[in-house]
């Protein structure tokens, strides 16, 4: 049987085109599978748009040109096709290799075309079939209906109810399955007690016989956060006076309490039993969908404060942070606002002139849930001192509204808001300095690296280029880039759910530059540049 009675010839070709631009790279690096699963859903994607561009040219009667002619076409388009799609898997791997030396990463393997060719159409047959299924059970159903209603009346429900049907199957039984494994397996890594990890002794740690937290209902992340705090000693090494305090760090697991609002309660009642409103800064902060904190976030702040910081955070999920949006996305923005609200609240209740300075934390995730956690108008009369928000989703509302909003002559992936006095933004290669402009009481910081595809995912890159795209562009994207419709799209949709990348390039965010961020946000006190040199030494060893 002829290869034209089971695939749309316009489709392959057109689906043949998608392939070959889904090979050009894109923010992060790609493995062999992720590239094969990347272009066999263009694949798919060119297919369907050949397929539907065909259908639209002869439903509205256009002049169609001879056999000869239609045979002539198709054999110098598949021409082209086969030729660009050569092309593009054998420039795939210098693609890749500049991609990878732009972040210094050592080179790897060669994309050998034949298994992203096998991975690729495999998954394109697969949905295929799946696509064909759907339109037999639709025309199944809409001949079934035209009994009793007219034809194209019968057409339309029998869509509807084609699509309610594979709906169910997919949402409830094929993704609640997979949603529920994994539900059952991130919830016994959770609960998982490290032997590496015990339980703390002293008094002022939160998880010790004395606390008000129980150290296995905290969480394996929650265990982590607390047993890897560094002590006084550590911070002494570098303080100029030798004197340094050891940090003080409060972790509400899930499985502490029932609610939010008890949790939240449980964390400010942690708070003052360890005196936590007696040092001179406290961090609220939000974590990822995990619970997890990263710890380059916080051991920078706890250095250049020299202990003198209390940190506290309140575990929402044990899913991974994309998970935790699908399932429980209001749930992570609920209990943000439920810790704001009760830790917040205590906190001006305070006399100013003792008080901490109460600055605000999160990486991805907790960035979202951190900016959802207040209203502006809830503060305005008494408000913290500022907020750090790295790796902020697309999805954050102050972030999209300032970048939206910035100076025209500056760039999506490092705008200027207005004076910057209010907010700023900062990469591995510019500091929130402004040195023209003071910044104000209130400060909003932006820690954010170009090449980070879950800031810089654009749902709108399916049919437009996004700013960010735009020269100059960021230090850490490729030059090579460059935007396709649809294609781009599911490219930065897989860097976004699958991607991975070195210290200081997409969402991996480095010690040194969570320094450079607190250093300016926060301005403690009683540093020379010789001891930040140190200091940033220091960091740099850790992350290597």
């Amino acid at each position: 049987m002829r290869l034209k009675t089971h695939f749309s010839t316009v489709g392959l070709l057109t689906g043949t085109l998608f392939f070959s631009l889904s090979l050009t790279p894109t923010l992060l690096p790609r493995t062999e599978i992720i590239q094969g699963i990347i272009s066999g859903l263009s694949l798919l994607a060119g297919y369907g748009v050949g397929v539907s561009g065909h259908w639209l040219y002869r439903y509205l009667e256009l002049r169609t040109p001879g056999e000869r002619i239609q045979r002539l076409i198709r054999l110098g388009s598949a021409c082209i096709c086969v030729f660009i799609a050569v092309i593009f898997l054998w420039r795939a791997n210098e693609w890749q290799r500049e991609l990878r030396a732009l972040m210094g990463l050592e080179e790897a393997g060669p994309v050998h075309p034949v298994y992203v060719g096998v991975i690729a159409f495999s998954l394109f047959t697969a949905l295929l079939l799946v696509a064909k299924l759907f339109r037999r059970t639709f025309q199944f159903l809409s001949t079934r209906l035209q009994i009793i209603i007219p034809r194209r009346v019968s057409h339309l429900v029998g869509l509807v109810a084609a699509f309610i049907l594979f709906w169910s199957i997919l949402d409830g039984v094929i993704f609640k399955m997979a949603l529920r494994a994994a539900d059952r397996s991130y919830q016994e890594i959770d609960a998982l007690i490290e032997p590496e990890f015990e339980q703390p002794a002293d008094p002022l740690k939160t998880g010790s016989p004395v606390s008000l937290v129980n150290w296995e209902e905290m969480g394996r992340q929650g265990r982590r956060f607390i047993a890897r705090s560094p002590e006084a000693i550590d911070l002494a090494a570098f303080s100029n006076s030798g004197h340094s305090l050891s940090p003080l760090r409060v972790y509400v697991g899930a499985n502490s309490a029932d609610t939010p609002e008890e949790r939240a309660r449980l964390a400010l009642e942690e708070l003052k039993r360890v005196n936590a409103f007696d040092r001179s800064i406290l961090a609220l902060i939000t974590p990822t969908g995990t619970g997890w904190v990263d710890p380059n976030a916080v051991d920078t702040v706890e250095y250049l404060h020299r202990g003198d910081i209390a940190s506290v955070a309140v575990q929402y999920s044990y899913l991974p942070s994309h998970l935790s949006l699908m399932l429980e996305g209001e749930y992570g923005a609920e209990t943000a606002r439920a810790v704001f609200r009760e830790i917040y609240g205590h906190w001006t209740s305070l006399p100013h002139d003792s008080r901490p300075k109460l600055f605000l934390h999160g990486l991805s995730l907790g960035a979202l849930n951190s900016d959802l956690s207040f209203e502006l108008y809830d503060i305005i009369e008494d408000p913290f001192h500022g907020v750090l928000w790295s790796g902020p989703p697309f999805r954050s509302d102050t972030w999209r509204t300032v970048t939206d909003q910035r100076e025209p002559d500056s760039p999506a992936w490092l705008p200027r808001f207005r004076s910057g006095s209010v907010v700023r933004f900062a990469n591995q290669n510019t500091g929130l300095d402004a040195p023209d402009t003071e910044w104000g009481s209130f400060r909003i910081a932006f820690l954010q690296y170009a090449s980070d595809p879950v800031t810089f995912f654009e749902p709108g890159s399916l049919y437009r280029e996004p700013d960010w795209m735009s020269e100059p562009r960021g230090p850490d994207v490729s030059p090579d880039l460059r935007w396709f419709p649809i294609v781009t799209w599911l490219q930065l949709a897989a860097d976004m759910a699958a991607g991975s990348s070195p210290p200081g390039f997409g969402h991996n965010y480095t010690a040194g530059d969570y320094l450079e961020a607190w250093l300016a946000l926060t301005e403690p006190e009683g540093w020379s540049e010789e001891g930040l040199q140190r200091l940033r030494r220091h960091f740099a060893d850790m992350n290597r």
